[in-house]
């Protein structure tokens, strides 16, 4: 591992080198280790807690706030952050793996502001590529990090490469329900992380309760999350903030549209907003070395 983990780094020095002495002539230039980007991993402890919706509307937030955002479609079962958007893409990660397509060309651009990459079950047999293609893969993923804000939306439910996405990112939110079900899947998946994250670099652990008829309801459920994790786990969580239960967001998943989009002065639009100004005022708290972490763990464990 420690191998891989050497070439990946001498690789990517000589990639910096080369950008910089075709650059030289017009203006310095960031290798995306040098350039930060904030990877914000979005995550939950069950299925239809509205963790892509929550997903692809912070990052519309994000670009109306000026950024450059991507988001990437990590659920390598049920990918369908295309599906929100109503967009059916040609590519995705798959076909960079196997050095059909690049990066560029499979970034789907979107008329709200905001490029998506789309997931695939493929994803999960980067182990069979050959060192040729793994170079290119990891060239074509560095090709990502000339972005302000890349969104990773996980799978549902805790597994190897969900855990890859929470302990490489900045800020890791995780999305719950005041359902007695979806609060105690969230526990689970919290107590999975703080397993992962001991010895390790803090991480920038964050809390979202979705569907909540009031804020009262939102701060009770995230006292008890955040009790409990510091209690039992000794793990710190910041509660963000909260989404309230809204008739409009059931009517822009059957449009596959963004309820951002549509009724942007909409409750759930407002609070969406609200926690996208909250992170984006604290910014990254946390050196974690960006997208160039998730690559190195991606190639270290396979």
């Amino acid at each position: 591992m420690e191998d891989q983990a050497e070439k990946l780094r001498e690789l990517m020095r000589k990639r910096g080198e080369t950008s910089a002495a075709t650059a030289e002539k017009v203006q310095p230039v960031k290798t995306w280790e040098q350039k930060k980007t904030r990877i914000i991993t979005i995550t939950s402890g069950k299925g239809g807690v509205g963790k892509t919706n929550v997903s692809v509307n912070m990052a519309i937030a994000y670009a109306r706030l000026g950024k450059k955002v991507v988001v990437m479609d990590a659920d390598l079962g049920l990918a369908n952050v295309n599906v929100m958007l109503g967009l059916v893409p040609k590519y995705n990660l798959y076909h960079v793996m196997r050095k059909q397509k690049t990066m560029k060309e499979i970034l789907e651009e979107t008329e709200y502001g905001i490029s998506i990459v789309a997931g695939a079950s493929g994803l999960s047999k980067i182990a069979n590529l050959t060192e040729d293609e793994r170079e290119n893969f990891i060239n074509e993923l560095a090709t990502l990090s000339n972005v302000d804000i890349i969104i990773i939306d996980t799978s549902a439910g805790v597994s190897k490469n969900v855990l890859d996405f929470i302990v490489a990112a900045d800020d890791a939110i995780i999305i719950t329900t005041p359902e007695p079900t979806a609060i105690t899947d969230a526990y689970g998946i919290t107590k999975i992380i703080a397993t992962e994250m001991m010895n390790k670099a803090e991480i920038g652990l964050k809390l979202v309760v979705n569907r909540v008829k009031s804020a009262e309801e939102a701060k009770k459920v995230a006292d008890r999350m955040i009790s409990i994790a510091g209690q039992f786990l000794n793990l710190k969580i910041e509660y963000l903030g909260f989404i309230y239960d809204d008739s409009m967001v059931s009517q822009a998943v059957l449009r596959t549209k963004p309820f951002t989009v549509i009724d942007p002065k909409s409750k759930a639009s407002l609070c969406v907003q609200h926690l996208v100004d909250r992170m984006d005022k604290t910014g990254v708290q946390h050196e974690r070395g960006g997208f160039a972490v998730i690559v190195k763990r991606f190639f270290n464990r396979t």
